[in-house]
């Protein structure tokens, strides 16, 4: 079976779900008609690479849709001498998308296999400003930090406080906060050793396992 115009897929993709959904950044745009996302899926679903949904990449995990990816990167207002850490990176697409953008990438994530394969889709294409750590998605990489940027790859209920702490004076972090259709785009930004919080705009992206659900209260 002959293998998709993958290259005219991502032109598609980028002119149709990104330009369309108001992601107007002429870097992000160029980054994701740049990057093969098909290499970042297993071979039996690159087909279904540039489709505008979620793909699962293991059980429980998924590389996020590109519109809300785009969106969320521009709302970061990623520079090009910043340091960003991705928490939750997958198999490596969006630390391949950043690494065309930011000066560093630092990309963390605590599932051994998609560690593993993201060194390899990374190292396919000869990304050399990307490091690749697994650990505690929740605990961060204060060793590496502070960061410029810190996007959180997935909904979460809350963004805990260690993150926030690992922001740069200046720094953004971006992530949906609230399931399905109650998720917002947040960007908290740090000043003066706080983190406020601004609101994007309305997703719904998959959530991200291996936050803790925020504690409630029993009367």
């Amino acid at each position: 079976m002959a293998q998709p115009d993958f290259q005219a897929l991502r032109v598609k993709m980028v002119d149709g779900q990104l330009r369309t959904t108001d992601v107007t950044s002429h870097e992000i745009l160029s980054a994701f008609l740049a990057v093969p996302r098909e290499q970042f899926v297993d071979e039996d679903r690159r087909a279904l690479a540039y489709l505008d949904d979620d793909i699962q990449i293991a059980p429980g995990r998924f590389m996020m849709e590109p519109s809300p990816l785009a969106k969320l990167l521009q709302l970061a207002a990623i520079a090009h001498d910043d340091k960003v850490l991705i928490v939750g990176a997958g198999t490596g697409y969006s630390a391949a998308v950043i690494a065309s953008i930011a000066a560093h990438v630092v990309a963390l994530e605590n599932d051994a296999a998609l560690s593993e394969a993201m060194n390899a889709n990374l190292q396919a294409l000869n990304l050399s400003n990307i490091d690749l750590l697994t650990g505690s998605l929740e605990v961060g990489a204060p060793s590496k930090g502070p960061f410029n940027v810190i996007l959180i790859e997935g909904a979460v209920s809350a963004v805990p406080h260690a993150l926030l702490d690992q922001l740069a004076e200046g720094g953004r972090l971006v992530a949906v906060e609230g399931m399905g259709l109650t998720g917002v785009a947040q960007c908290y930004l740090r000043s003066d050793r706080l983190a406020s919080a601004s609101r994007g705009f309305n997703v719904s992206v998959k959530p991200l396992p291996g936050f803790a659900a925020i504690p409630t209260f029993q009367f």
